[in-house]
């Protein structure tokens, strides 16, 4: 069953993207960055940190746009 975009936490993108080659950039403020190449191309994705409160739908349509990764692979991640 595809996972929903509404019960992502912090810690499930940053294990997500991890796993497709992005590391931890800088951290400035709540904002975690994450350095990565997908597709050819160089990306920067900014994760907001608010301990284990999901991430609003909205921020991560942003943060799969800012990756790069079909949306198709991060509902089939879990």
């Amino acid at each position: 069953m595809p996972k929903k975009l509404s019960n992502w936490v912090f810690r499930d993108v940053v294990g997500f993207l991890k796993a497709h080659g992005f590391g931890l950039h800088r951290v400035r403020g709540s904002e975690h960055f994450y350095k990565g190449v997908y597709g050819g191309e160089q990306r920067l994705v900014s994760v907001p940190f608010h301990g284990s409160k999901p991430i609003k739908p909205g921020t991560i349509k942003s943060i799969i746009v800012q990756s790069g990764i079909p949306e198709t692979e991060w509902r089939a991640d879990k």
